[in-house]
């Protein structure tokens, strides 16, 4: 009954707190996906390019943030970019800067994520085959249209099975930003190991939390998957 009891909601229980934290942590991951899937697209476009600029641009970054440690990564953006910040303010003016650790958070799991979506995104174009562009070409399509129109829905349909396995893996990396003081599940679930003194329990919920995210994100992406083979003949 006791260990119920810590769990319920309300003044006597960490059940609202579990709660807020699990909620940030969702909108952490939901918030860095489309920043990340942006930016790894980018960097994939980048990698293929022409210029050779772009090309060592992109194959340095994804070289660079796919070898630094994530944790290191958070480090790196949450203190690094206040101390640019500050810098650049301090031309204009002695206000005091400090970064929002969720923004913070956001963008440096996004590029992390991006760096991998990159490869995803690079192995996905070179599946598609130079007669798709010639077939676009040849009907009059331009190259924004045919990017949109031919290209991307392919893309989408071959980098679809990689970029499920990075979002997993993103929603478990969440649990680092409790490093720089965002009160995400880990770090709720700390406070009450700490409070409490009853680490198996609360560990043991966190662990739950996070295999039902996992879970419900399976049947959703087997669902996006289903719709983007809608269009797509299994071989006999």
């Amino acid at each position: 009954m006791h260990l119920l009891e810590l769990l319920s909601f309300g003044p006597d229980g960490w059940g609202n707190q579990l709660l807020a934290g699990t909620w940030l942590t969702i909108r952490l991951a939901l918030a860095t996906l489309p920043f990340g899937l942006a930016l790894g697209l980018l960097m994939a476009l980048a990698k293929r390019s022409r210029n050779r600029w772009w090309r060592a641009f992109g194959n340095a970054y994804t070289t660079v943030f796919r070898g630094l440690p994530e944790l290191l990564t958070i480090f790196i953006v949450y203190f690094g970019g206040q101390i640019v910040l500050q810098k650049f303010v301090s031309l204009f003016s002695d206000a005091p800067v400090e970064i929002n650790g969720f923004v913070a958070g956001m963008v440096a799991l996004g590029v992390v994520f991006s760096a991998y979506a990159s490869e995803v995104f690079l192995g996905a174009f070179n599946n598609i085959t130079r007669g798709q562009y010639e077939a676009a070409y040849a009907l009059g399509l331009r190259p924004g249209a045919t990017l949109r129109l031919v290209i991307v829905p392919q893309l989408v349909r071959l980098a679809l099975p990689g970029l499920a396995n990075l979002w997993l893996i993103l929603l478990k990396d969440t649990a680092l930003v409790s490093v720089i003081a965002l009160e995400d599940l880990l770090r709720k679930t700390q406070i009450a190991v700490r409070v409490t003194k009853e680490p198996f329990l609360f560990f043991g919920v966190a662990c739950l939390i996070y295999l039902a995210l996992s879970m419900v994100s399976s049947i959703g992406i087997a669902a996006i998957e289903r719709w983007a083979n809608r269009g797509v003949r299994r071989a006999s």
